[in-house]
């Protein structure tokens, strides 16, 4: 077997691991999360994300409204200044300036995939 045959061999090894690996990973992330009693945690915290969101609401509507006016006027500049702060997966994206957490120290806020006010605490990947 030639060295480049070899390689891709090897190469195809590790593609098949990895590949495998991440299915494992997702089989049981999908487990974990279809437990009860994760499922009713995970209800309570968006409960309480809602309900901090709505008393937020009427403090912090001016940054909402920034916020779609930079997208609707294309204003990367202005949407560059914002919290990096999301949860895509739940089509969340916090549009309050970047660092608000501790300059003002405030939780994210913006809305949720519904268009309801929604605050919450930490950050996750877009694709988590």
């Amino acid at each position: 077997m030639s060295a480049a045959e070899e390689q891709r061999v090897q190469d195809a090894v590790r593609r098949h691991a990895r590949t495998r690996a991440f299915t494992e990973a997702e089989d049981v992330i999908s487990a974990v999360l279809s437990d009860p009693g994760v499922q009713e945690a995970r209800e309570r915290v968006e409960a309480a994300e809602t309900e901090m969101g709505m008393e937020l609401g009427g403090r912090l509507q001016a940054f909402q409204d920034r916020y779609d006016q930079a997208v609707a006027a294309g204003d990367a500049d202005g949407l560059a200044g914002l919290c990096g702060g999301k949860h895509g997966r739940w089509g969340r994206i916090c549009v309050l300036p970047g660092g608000h957490e501790t300059s003002m120290e405030e939780p994210h806020w913006g809305r949720n995939g519904e268009g309801r006010p929604i605050a919450w605490v930490g950050s996750a990947p877009d694709d988590w």
